[in-house]
C-alpha cells in the first residue's frame, strides 16, 4: 500500500516539476509534495532560475504542519549554498519525518550529499520511486550537467516530399497553426534556437517565442537566438538582433574578428563565437554554447545545418512535422541533403519514434538511444 501511495504522490510531484519548463535552465526541473495523514498539505516546484526551490515552496505552504510529515521530491534536495540556501537542511529544520526521492542529483556539488544530511538527521529516506519518469523530465539537465554540452533537439516542418521551402525559399506556411503552436512551446522549452544565415536572409525571422501561456500552462520565455553566419552577412536591421535583451549570438569565422562592423553588432548587445575556417562542426558550436551556460538548443534549420547534425550523429531528439502538401520540384529545398547511400541498411533511421496528430498535420518524435 505504501508503494502505491508513494508512486501516487511522486507522480504529482513530477507533474508539478513540468510547470517550471522554460524558467529554470540550466537548473533542473523539480517538484515537491508534502503529505500528512493522507492529505497533501504543501506543493511546490522550481519556478525560476535563482528563485526558491520546489522544497521551499512546498514546505512554506505546509507551514508548521510539516512537522512529522512526508515530503516527496523528484530530485535529491540540494546540499550546497548557491543562489538559494540548501534544501536538505530546510527539510531537516521543518521536522519532516520521511523523505521520498525519485533520483540522485548527478551535480558534483550534490551527488548524494543532500541524502546524507537528511539521513544523518534521523529522517527515514526512500530513493528510486518513479526514477525513470523523473529522469525523463530532466533529460536536458542530466546531459548538460555531465559534460557541459547542450542537448540538441531538431524541429522542422516538411511537405510529404521532404521539402522545407520552394526553390525561391518561400516556406510560409508548410505546417498548420496547431503544429506551429507546438513550435512556440519548443522555443520556450529549449534555452536557445539555432538557424543558418540563409534562413535569416530569406525570412528575416524574429526567432522568439509567442507561446500561448494559458493553453500550455507555463510562462513564455524568449530563447537565445543563435545564427550560424560564417561570412558575417547578418543585416544590422535583422529582427533577431534587435530585441535589446543581449540574447543574440552570431557564430562566425575567426577571420572576421577584427572587422569594424563587429563593433556595430556589439552595440546591439550581440555576442560572438569565433571558429576557425568557414565550415563549422556542430560539435564545436555546441561546445562553445555550453561554455555560455546554454544547456539546450532547438535546431530549426536550414537544410545545411540539419544535414551537418545528421552527419555528425549529434542530434539527441527531435520532432519532424509533416503537412499533406507536395511541392514536386527537384529544385525545391529539401530538409536534408548531400548523402549518397547505396544500401537501405546504411540510411538514417529515427530511434524510438512516436507519432502525433495536429489537425491535418502529423509529426514524428524521435530520441537517440542512450
Amino acid at each position: 500500500m505504501d508503494e502505491v501511495l508513494d508512486e501516487k504522490y511522486m507522480a504529482r510531484a513530477i507533474e508539478l516539476a513540468k510547470r517550471g519548463t522554460g524558467g529554470v535552465n540550466p537548473n533542473p526541473l523539480v517538484g515537491a509534495v508534502v503529505v500528512k495523514d493522507g492529505k497533501i498539505i504543501g506543493e511546490g516546484w522550481h519556478k525560476k532560475f535563482g528563485g526558491p526551490h520546489a522544497e521551499v515552496w512546498a514546505l512554506n505552504e505546509a507551514g508548521e504542519n510539516a512537522k512529522g510529515a512526508t515530503i516527496y521530491v523528484t530530485l535529491e534536495p540540494c546540499s550546497h549554498q548557491g543562489k538559494t540556501p540548501p534544501c536538505a537542511r530546510r527539510i531537516v529544520e521543518a521536522g519532516i519525518k520521511r523523505c521520498v526521492v525519485a533520483c540522485i542529483d548527478p551535480n558534483p556539488l550534490v551527488a548524494g550529499k543532500g541524502m546524507k544530511i537528511i539521513e544523518e538527521a534521523g529522517i527515514d529516506i526512500k530513493l528510486g520511486v518513479l526514477e525513470k519518469e523523473a529522469k525523463d523530465v530532466n533529460k536536458i539537465f542530466l546531459k548538460y550537467i555531465e559534460n557541459k554540452v547542450p542537448y540538441l533537439f531538431l524541429k522542422c516542418g516538411i511537405t510529404l516530399d521532404g521539402k522545407i521551402a520552394t526553390r525561391s525559399g518561400k516556406s510560409k506556411w508548410i505546417t498548420n497553426e496547431i503544429a506551429r503552436e507546438k513550435v512556440q512551446f519548443l522555443r520556450t522549452k529549449f534555452m536557445a534556437i539555432m538557424v543558418g544565415i540563409n534562413t535569416v536572409l530569406k525570412d528575416n525571422p524574429s526567432l522568439d517565442s509567442r507561446l500561448d501561456e494559458e493553453k500550455f500552462g507555463i510562462k513564455k520565455r524568449n530563447p537565445f537566438r543563435v545564427v550560424i553566419d560564417p561570412n558575417l552577412e547578418s543585416p544590422i536591421e535583422a529582427k533577431f538582433l534587435n530585441f535589446n535583451d543581449n540574447k543574440a549570438i552570431i557564430v562566425t569565422s575567426s577571420d572576421n574578428k577584427n572587422l569594424e562592423k563587429i563593433k556595430v553588432y556589439k552595440k546591439l548587445g550581440t555576442k560572438f563565437i569565433f571558429l576557425e575556417g568557414k565550415t563549422f562542426k556542430m560539435e564545436d558550436i555546441l561546445k562553445e554554447l555550453g561554455k555560455l551556460e546554454i544547456d539546450s538548443v532547438l535546431l530549426e534549420g536550414g537544410s545545411g545545418l540539419i544535414s551537418t547534425a545528421f552527419k555528425e550523429n549529434i542530434i539527441d531528439a527531435g520532432e519532424i512535422f509533416i503537412a499533406p502538401k507536395i511541392i514536386g520540384d527537384n529544385s525545391a529545398i529539401p530538409f536534408i541533403d548531400g548523402f549518397n547511400f547505396d544500401s537501405m541498411e546504411d540510411i538514417f533511421k529515427l530511434s524510438n519514434p512516436k507519432f502525433n496528430i495536429y489537425g491535418d498535420n502529423i509529426s514524428i518524435e524521435f530520441e537517440k538511444n542512450k
